[in-house]
């Protein structure tokens, strides 16, 4: 099938490169010129494991293309999809002017011939209808008769883990579509077909992926519910940790013994200080947002986003406790991003530990994988970027890891307790091997653990 892809951020890209990979004709639409032109030159702008690769490989058969031209877009694709970024207002609420701008432009750009408008972008509840009404003003822009046009609008929400987007789109647990049109959605089915028949899939034996098939507003709903629990479980566990330092108990034991109840489950019940990154916390806040338009006080949801403020303090407390003065003091982060395998900082944990400890006086530290690699500040300021774990350790009066990178696990942790002014490591994630540390002489602080 013929496909557009209007937007190259995380889901636009990875959608446009995965679905040219099992065969669909993709092209991928961004205003960027800069952004553009290295995506012509097979080079990604997002780091994305096994993301570059597919991209190359899908350009060289000719499968995929990149193009500033929206109107080339519009006219070459059979199925449009607006990926655009939704980043959160001060209120809560989701910023629809970058859809919005796009469904004019598809409006604009539309002919006789039948497509489908494919909301990717998380966008608020009831979207569909609106995005439907932009796309006629775009296609009434200029013309006093009602332009000969045809098209339906379709919601299929992403929900892609960044750092395994890959693969989690090759491997979906679901895919949800929404619409009132079954000629669209029987189209959106046959684009997935090979996603659904496992055809990509590492293990082909399992069974057909589940299809559901809904109305707009249900496929919005699932998609802020479905982060907004996510992140509520997050911040229980993180809860319970917390009363866990208190009582003397052991997080990661509870979590195991609760995460054995089928009802539960062990996903997500990792503590630590707290959850970030683009979809979390703007999901939550959106969904908030649209229960307090029709007049409901989600207390849940905003009691889930208090504990996670709450949970970024924690590091610091553990540090005020062991060290006292932090004022003078040097603290190395180890990790940066708000997640593994990404080099995404959007309301990372470290950027709120940053801040405090340069309001507290402290001095500040950092090394990650990936942003230290290209030596730059990425937008940071308070905070020195190492280019190593060691030249990190050096001087340091405490380590706080931020990001559980599984190469931290193979540190020269001996090496780096000999740099220390003072050998001691807050683990904000419960990631590192404690006895290990313990007997190299490191004081070892976990989260309710």
């Amino acid at each position: 099938m013929r496909v557009c892809v209007i937007g190259t951020g995380y889901v636009g890209l990875v959608t446009g490169v995965c679905l040219s990979h099992i065969g669909h004709e993709v092209i991928c639409i961004d205003n960027n010129e800069e952004k553009v032109k290295l995506m012509q030159s097979g080079q990604s702008p997002i780091y994305e494991p096994g993301l570059s690769e597919l991209m190359q490989s899908s350009a060289a058969s000719g499968k995929l293309t990149f193009s500033t031209d929206l109107a080339k877009g519009v006219q070459h694709g059979e199925i449009l999809f607006i990926a655009v970024g939704t980043p959160p207002l001060p209120t809560g609420e989701s910023d629809t002017r970058y859809v919005e701008a796009v469904a004019k432009g598809i409006g604009n750009n539309l002919s006789s011939d039948y497509k489908v408008i494919v909301n990717k972008s998380t966008v608020p509840i009831g979207s569909g209808d609106w995005v439907r009404m932009i796309v006629l003003d775009g296609a009434s822009e200029g013309s006093d008769s009602t332009p000969d046009i045809s098209f339906d609008v379709v919601s299929n929400p992403e929900f892609l883990r960044e750092g395994s987007a890959v693969f989690d789109t090759f491997n979906p647990d679901r895919i949800v579509l929404g619409g009132n049109s079954d000629k669209a959605l029987a189209m959106m089915s046959e684009l997935y077909q090979p996603i659904v028949k496992r055809e990509c899939a590492e293990d082909k034996s399992l069974p057909p992926v589940p299809l559901v098939l809904t109305d707009l507003s249900s496929a919005e709903m699932i998609k802020y519910a479905a982060n907004s629990f996510l992140a509520t479980k997050i911040s229980f566990i993180n809860e319970v940790a917390n009363i866990c330092d208190r009582v003397g108990a052991d997080v990661v034991q509870v979590a195991k013994g609760i995460g054995l109840d089928s009802r539960i489950g062990s996903k997500f019940l990792s503590a630590g200080i707290g959850w970030g990154g683009s979809c979390f916390p703007k999901d939550v806040s959106a969904l908030v947002h649209t229960a307090d338009d029709y007049g409901y006080n989600a207390e849940l949801l905003k009691a889930a986003v208090s504990v996670n403020r709450h949970q970024r303090s924690i590091a610091l407390e553990k540090l005020q406790t062991e060290l006292k003065i932090l004022k003078g003091k040097t603290v190395g982060l180890l990790g940066l991003t708000f997640k593994p395998d990404t080099d995404d900082m959007r309301d990372a944990p470290a950027i709120t530990l940053i801040e405090e400890l340069n309001r507290l006086g402290a001095r500040v530290k950092a090394y990650d994988p990936i942003l230290s690699q290209s030596g730059s500040s990425h937008g940071l300021s308070g905070v020195m970027i190492e280019a190593d774990a060691e030249m990190l350790a050096d001087d340091c009066d405490a380590m706080v890891l931020v990001t559980d990178w599984q190469e931290f696990l193979k540190l020269d942790f001996q090496k780096m307790h000999q740099l220390m002014t003072n050998p001691l490591i807050i683990d904000g994630r419960n990631f590192l091997d404690r006895s290990n540390l313990e007997s190299l002489g490191f004081r070892y602080i976990g989260i309710g653990h």
